[in-house]
C-alpha cells in the first residue's frame, strides 16, 4: 500500500473532503460519513438512525428506487451503509473509471432522497424483519450491544436500543424523516472520502461538479452525552429461551476515545493482554486452567474501537456452564485484573499484543473499503484522517505501566454486569 498524507479541504457548503490517492490497483473507494448515529436519534424513536440509513437507498428526487443499486453493480462495484453510535456511513467501491458515477450517486441522495410514505412503510417492515433475524429469533441476540448499555448507562442517548423497538419504528412518520434529514444530513455535517486510483486535481473537479451546488444548511450543535460512571456495581439478567449456555458481559467506563486517546489505547492493549490468543491471561486461566468458561473476549466499544466518542465502554464477555457459579467467574476476572494492576505485564508479553494489533491494522487498511471508511471516520471523530496510518506506532508505544494503570481502574464497585440466562430460568 502506498501511504501518503491525505489531502483535506472543505467546500463552500461546509462538506469536508478527504482524498487519499493510491495507484497500486485500479479501484476507488468513496464514502460519506454523516455525524449522526444511535445516540442522536429522538427519544421515542428508537432505531430511527438505522431506519433512515435504509431510506437513503430508496431512490431520490432524480433517481427511481433501486437505481443506486443498478448503477453501482453495473459498474462492477459494491456498496453498503451502516449505523454506529455516533455516525452513519455509506460507501461504494468501484473500478477507478467509475469514480464520477459514485460521486454523482452520493451527491444525489445528499441533495434530496425520496422520502415517501410507501418507502417508509416498506423499510420499517425490512428493519423489523432484520431485528427478528438478528435479535429476536437467534441465541444471544443483541448480546451485549443492545442489552448491556441500559445496565451501564442511565440516559436515553446512551442506554436505549439503537436497533429500535417495533412500536417506535411503526410510529415514525415522513415528517419525522424530513426533519431528521434537514437537521443531520447537511453537507456541513458530513465527510466525503475518496481513496484509491485517482488524481487529486481530477477528483476535486468532479467533487465540485457534483457536491458544490448541494445547498448549505447549518451544522447541528452536537450535545454532550456525558454521564457519570456507576457509583456501585449494578446487575441485570436477560432471559433467553434460545441460549444453550449462560453468558455474562461486564461493562466498565473508560477514558474519552477522542480527547484522551493515549489513555484509551492502553485499554485496547489491556484487552489483548486479557483475551487475545491462547496464551492471554483470561484464556489461560478461565478457559484452559480452571475451565470456568467455554469462551471469553474483551475489547473497547460495543462495536469495536474507534467507532464512538465519549462515553465509551470496555467489555469482558464470556459463556460458561450452568454448573459454574457466576461469582466464581467474576472473582477470577477480578483476580487477573488485580495482578495486572499490581504488576505491569512483561515487555515481551506486551510486544506480542501490540505486534498483533499492528499486523491487524495494516491488513485491514490494505483493503480499499476498510481504508476509505477508516479515513472518513477518523476525520469525523478525531479531525485527523492520518490517524489511520499512525495507529500501529501509537499502539506499539503503549507502556507496561500504562496497561497496569488501566487495569487498576476496572473496579468491581463501578461496573455493570449483564447475564443471559437460558430458557428464562432463574439461577
Amino acid at each position: 500500500m502506498t501511504v501518503s498524507q491525505p489531502h483535506r479541504y472543505t467546500l463552500a457548503n461546509g462538506l469536508r473532503v478527504v482524498l487519499a490517492p493510491d495507484d497500486t490497483s485500479p479501484v476507488v473507494g468513496v464514502s460519506v460519513h454523516y455525524d449522526v448515529g444511535f445516540r442522536s436519534e429522538p427519544e421515542g424513536r428508537t432505531g430511527f438512525a438505522h431506519l433512515f440509513e435504509h431510506l437513503m437507498f430508496q431512490g431520490s428526487e432524480s433517481l427511481e428506487k433501486l437505481a443506486h443499486f443498478r448503477h453501482v453493480q453495473s459498474s462492477g462495484g459494491t456498496f453498503n451503509g451502516s449505523t454506529h453510535p455516533d455516525y452513519t456511513d455509506y460507501f461504494e467501491v468501484l473500478p477507478s473509471a467509475a469514480l464520477e458515477r459514485a460521486l454523482f450517486l452520493e451527491a444525489d441522495r445528499m441533495r434530496a432522497p425520496k422520502l415517501t410514505e410507501e418507502n417508509l412503510r416498506n423499510q420499517i417492515d425490512v428493519v423489523k424483519e432484520e431485528i427478528r433475524l438478528n435479535v429476536l429469533n437467534r441465541p444471544y441476540g443483541g448480546f451485549p450491544w443492545i442489552l448491556l448499555p441500559p445496565v451501564l448507562f442511565d440516559t436515553f442517548p446512551n442506554a436505549h436500543n439503537g436497533y429500535g423497538g417495533f412500536e417506535d419504528l411503526e410510529q415514525a412518520t415522513v415528517a419525522d424523516c424530513a426533519a431528521f434529514f434537514d437537521t443531520y444530513y447537511a453537507p456541513a455535517n458530513a465527510v466525503l472520502t475518496v481513496a484509491g486510483d485517482f488524481t487529486i486535481d481530477g477528483a476535486k473537479a468532479l467533487i465540485e461538479k457534483h457536491f458544490g451546488d448541494v445547498p448549505a444548511r447549518p451544522r447541528p450543535q452536537r450535545p454532550s452525552f456525558a454521564e457519570p460512571p456507576p457509583a456501585a456495581e449494578v446487575r441485570a439478567d436477560h432471559p433467553d429461551p434460545l441460549a444453550p449456555l449462560p453468558a455474562v458481559a461486564i461493562g466498565y467506563r473508560i477514558p474519552d476515545p477522542v480527547d484522551e486517546l493515549d489513555a484509551y489505547l492502553a485499554f485496547l492493549v489491556l484487552a489483548g493482554v486479557l483475551t487475545d490468543g491462547d496464551g492471554s491471561r483470561l484464556q489461560q486461566r478461565l478457559v484452559y486452567g480452571e475451565q470456568l468458561v467455554s469462551e471469553v473476549s474483551a475489547g473497547c466499544g460495543m462495536f469495536g474501537p474507534f467507532e464512538a466518542r465519549d462515553p465509551d465502554t470496555f467489555t469482558i464477555s464470556a459463556m460458561y456452564s450452568p454448573e459454574v457459579d457466576l461469582d466464581t467467574v467474576l472473582a477470577a476476572v477480578d483476580s487477573e485484573l488485580e495482578k495486572l494492576a499490581a504488576t505491569p505485564p512483561d515487555p515481551a508479553e506486551l510486544a506480542k499484543v501490540t505486534a498483533r494489533w499492528a499486523a491487524s491494522l495494516h491488513k485491514e487498511h490494505d483493503r480499499i473499503v476498510s481504508r476509505t471508511l477508516a479515513l472518513g471516520a477518523f476525520e469525523l471523530l478525531y479531525g485527523n484522517p492520518s490517524l489511520v496510518y499512525e495507529l500501529p506506532e501509537k499502539i506499539k508505544a503503549v507502556t507496561p505501566d500504562a496497561v497496569s494503570a488501566a487495569a487498576k481502574t476496572l473496579r468491581p464497585d463501578s461496573r455493570a454486569i449483564l447475564t443471559v440466562t437460558p430458557s428464562g430460568g432463574a439461577r
